[in-house]
């Protein structure tokens, strides 16, 4: 009965009998692929909620079963191999020279896997594109947007999918791995009349406030990112620098804060301050202003001309 259905086949669709078992064997190396990858991840689901566990089960056995199915299939459908390092050997040559750009983005692949510059959630910069890497796969991956328009580093929304060959030929930097903390600065600018001195205790106050904390684990992940990296602070804790502008004393608040907490932070120090700034009759916050100095009025007396210098205005010769 299967050699009618196998003349009939011929007769109708002209595939010769040897072509039919080839297709044949291949749809079953297919079917029996996509089951045991169905079933695997229906039992990892089963054993445990933790989506980064599943999300690499499935990504994982999606891969094994691709490279099997393209040496069995091929194996099946090639004559003349009597090894998988020769099959692949001439594979890998037509690729290189037909998809150049496929095989950039397969090797950045594997370099991803290999080296491990990233991680699923790992917040990165890529050239010109930032944000938090939410798929890995093997000719791109996927990240969530952040900046562009929107301020502090926070998410745009948008879905960006870059090519895995961009590793290789971009800098790129990881705001999560390493020390996995930032440096974020608040710049205040208060008038020359102000009291900075009184200025700077207060935001020295507030920043050890919201991020003291942080130091001290810092400390700890700084010693864990040593053994790797060659990063060295002498100072983890929050400070204040002091600086002159055009139109003030500028007081710049430096503390170290979790890459995804920078607006937060920065909104709850911002708050602080200025509501202890509010409390003080002697500190003011500096704008841009245009202002005529008279030194003759308003300059201290060493720096008033010498008839000046103590008191009163220039006689006036008849």
């Amino acid at each position: 009965m299967m050699n009618d259905i196998s003349q009939w086949i011929q007769n109708v669709t002209g595939m010769s009998p040897e072509f039919q078992a080839r297709l044949l064997y291949s749809l079953a190396v297919a079917l029996l692929l996509y089951i045991l990858r169905y079933f695997t991840v229906k039992v990892v689901k089963k054993s445990t909620d933790d989506i980064r566990s599943i999300y690499y089960w499935q990504k994982s056995t999606s891969y094994i079963a691709t490279i099997l199915g393209l040496l069995i299939i091929g194996r099946i459908w090639i004559r003349g191999f009597g090894s998988v390092a020769t099959y692949l050997g001439i594979l890998s040559a037509g690729l290189a020279v037909a998809l150049r750009e496929t095989i950039s983005n397969i090797a950045g692949w594997i370099f991803i896997l290999w080296r491990r510059p990233f991680e699923i959630g790992d917040r990165i910069q890529i050239g010109e594109f930032s944000g938090d890497v939410i798929d890995i796969r093997i000719f791109e991956f996927s990240i969530l947007e952040i900046g562009n328009w929107v301020n502090a580093d926070q998410s745009t929304g948008r879905v960006i999918h870059v090519p895995n060959g961009l590793v290789m030929k971009q800098t790129l930097a990881n705001y999560s791995q390493g020390f996995q903390y930032i440096w974020n600065e608040v710049p205040v600018l208060i008038t020359f009349e102000s009291n900075w001195r009184k200025a700077k205790e207060i935001l020295l106050r507030i920043a050890e406030k919201h991020a003291l904390h942080l130091s001290r684990a810092a400390e700890q992940r700084l010693k864990e990112a040593a053994k790797k990296y060659m990063i060295y602070y002498s100072k983890l804790t929050p400070t204040v620098y002091t600086s002159v502008e055009d139109s003030g004393v500028l007081l710049t608040l430096r503390y170290l804060c979790e890459p995804r907490k920078r607006r937060d932070t920065e909104q709850a120090i911002w708050e602080d301050v200025l509501t202890e700034f509010s409390r003080c009759d002697d500190i003011d916050f500096a704008y841009p202003t245009q202002r005529f100095y008279d030194n003759i009025l308003e300059g201290k007396p060493g720096t008033k001309p010498p008839d000046l210098r103590g008191g009163g205005f220039p006689k006036v010769r008849s």
